[in-house]
């Protein structure tokens, strides 16, 4: 394959709005449009960013035919200016090994697992180390993943004493595509608490101690609202209680570590795999499994053929009960085999989430997606004009206050970060924001 030519976004990303471009890696967001600002205060969209990729003369690869595109997140919740340049660090350490492994042939399932392998091993995201503390002190941890080649899942909910849990999820859907188990038995694709972790170290996965899994940081925010918690509960009425109980998980949801990491990957060969992982909501009850491990929640990929005209990815973040009880993941990868996906993600947000029948008691609705979609085409250049290509769409949407992405492609020298956020006067919960951009990955005529 020859090297990748990135291009200007097409209908996924155009806009009237005035924002600059969301492929800027400094840390000032890009400056939202008075229209888009006063829109999306209603709940309606605000105007997605013009994401233009710079053309670049790297080739595809390492050997010049393997190409590829990744796209990941930090979380939709709430990124602190002081910790822009954490957040944004380790979703490029994220692209940066996955763009490794794309170069050496490796397939979209696996590249999306050496992504989510980096932003557990972060202590500023809440999955792997330094996820949130559920109400007994203890990290329990859920992940999935799903390959749009063979459209197997694996997942696990509730894991506890394992460093990465995206990597028994992905165990999971390998060990299923070798057929069934002795005596006929159905290989498990989804597994919990003390079963999964049995599972895990019996498949050669190391099992993790909970001290090392526990930062300073987790610890501290688990003792500040454990306080909160004793505090509300001395409240005299049933009524007060409730709010109190209310306001506590609210601010605990803002200050505490973001919920829910993952990756939408691409390969050389137009397979698309997604994956997510979280360490759930913190002072969750123990035992609660979040959308991280659920089917068509999490994560959803399906390679084009039938009736899909493309190929599609998505990872979601937020609130699990939120995005279980509207399978956001599922609803996304439907809409975007639409002819416009900027317009068909704002539709899907709008219509499927934020206004959901499902969710019609909630004051507020938090949850972020990132999403991909691809296709064969050919180049626009006429001395490229056989040359067959990828043609990839990335949007990233979210609710919350804000959502640390970061994107790269084969071409490309180095990865791209940004911090989306809501435009002032935009409430989280009821309006949101969406952006994203456009890459071609040029490949080889045979």
């Amino acid at each position: 394959m020859e090297a990748a030519e990135s291009g200007r976004p097409g209908p996924a990303a155009s806009s009237s709005s005035s924002s600059s471009s969301s492929s800027s890696s400094s840390s000032s967001p890009p400056a939202p449009a008075p229209a888009a600002a006063a829109a999306a205060a209603e709940g309606e969209k605000t105007g997605p960013a013009a994401a233009a990729m710079r053309r670049s003369e790297r080739d595809g690869g390492a050997d010049g035919r393997n190409v590829g595109f990744v796209l990941v997140h930090a979380g939709a919740g709430y990124h602190s200016e002081s910790k822009a340049k954490e957040y944004k660090q380790v979703c490029k350490k994220a692209c940066q090994k996955a763009i490794e492994k794309l170069q050496t042939g490796a397939l979209a399932v696996d590249v999306v697992a050496a992504a989510l392998i980096e932003l557990e091993d972060s202590p500023f995201t809440n999955a792997g180390m330094g996820s949130n503390l559920n109400l007994s002190g203890d990290i329990e941890c859920d992940a999935s993943t799903m390959d749009g080649k063979s459209l197997n899942f694996g997942a696990v909910g509730a894991l506890r004493g394992i460093k990465n849990p995206i990597l028994v999820a992905n165990k999971l859907l390998s060990e299923a595509q070798k057929g069934k188990l002795s005596a006929g038995r159905i290989p498990p694709c989804f597994l919990v608490g003390e079963g999964a972790h049995k599972w895990a170290v019996d498949h050669g996965i190391v099992p993790c101690p909970p001290d090392i899994m526990t930062t300073k940081f987790s610890l501290s925010a688990f003792r500040k609202n454990r306080r909160k918690l004793e505090l509300a509960e001395k409240v005299e009425t049933e009524m007060i209680q409730t709010k109190k109980r209310r306001e506590v998980t609210e601010n605990t949801n803002v200050t505490a570590s973001l919920d829910t990491v993952g990756a939408v990957v691409v390969d050389h060969e137009g397979n698309v795999a997604a994956a997510v992982s979280s360490g759930g909501l913190a002072m969750k009850h123990p035992g609660r499994v979040g959308q991280a491990a659920v089917y068509g929640c999490g994560c959803w990929a399906e390679n084009a053929g039938g009736h899909n005209v493309y190929s599609t990815a998505v990872s979601t973040s937020g609130c699990g009960e939120h995005l279980v009880r509207t399978m956001l993941a599922r609803e996304c990868s439907v809409a975007l085999q639409s002819e416009d996906a900027h317009q068909a993600l704002l539709e899907t947000m709008q219509k499927k989430f934020v206004r959901s029948p499902f969710l019609a008691c909630e004051d507020s609705v938090l949850g972020g997606v990132i999403v991909l979609r691809c296709c064969r085409c050919s180049m626009d250049s006429e001395s490229a004009l056989n040359a067959p290509a990828l043609l990839v769409e990335f949007l990233w949407s979210h609710t919350t206050e804000s959502m640390c992405v970061g994107y790269m492609s084969t071409q490309d020298g180095k990865a791209k970060t940004h911090i989306s956020r809501l435009p002032p006067g935009a409430v989280a919960g009821q309006s949101l924001a969406i952006e994203g951009g456009v890459c071609r990955l040029r490949t080889s005529v045979n």
